[in-house]
């Protein structure tokens, strides 16, 4: 069963910019640790970034350090990874995770809960 919903990815060109979306019906993400990883065709899945459930501890990979951004709207029950200065490399399916009462992994197996991704295309 779907815990968790990405939205927001498409087809952009280089330098430009995209904000990914995570919602839950079933989670209250204000209380979990939520994490970005993507994976490319014919690559293993790679850590992006993580927002502890305090959202006081982040956590970037380095070449994703200045562009991205993740951030919490507890309202809607939404985190947010703003992503700027889009290279094609960053072109993957970009999933988000969520992990109880932690601070963020950089490690998938931490992550209990998943989305189906959202396909994120650079164009060059």
């Amino acid at each position: 069963q779907v815990q968790l919903v990405e939205s927001g990815g498409g087809l952009v060109q280089a330098g430009g910019s995209l904000t990914l979306s995570c919602t839950s019906s079933r989670l209250i993400l204000s209380s979990y640790a939520v994490g970005w990883f993507r994976q490319a065709p014919g690559k293993e899945r790679e850590f992006v970034a993580a927002l502890g459930w305090r959202a006081d501890t982040t956590q970037y990979t380095d070449s994703m350090k200045g562009r991205f951004t993740m951030s919490r709207d507890n309202a809607n029950n939404t985190v947010y990874l703003q992503m700027n200065s889009l290279q094609p490399e960053d072109t993957a399916v970009y999933y988000c995770a969520a992990d109880f009462g932690a601070d963020g992994s950089t490690h998938a197996r931490h992550y209990g809960y998943w989305g189906q991704g959202t396909q994120v295309t650079v164009s060059s």
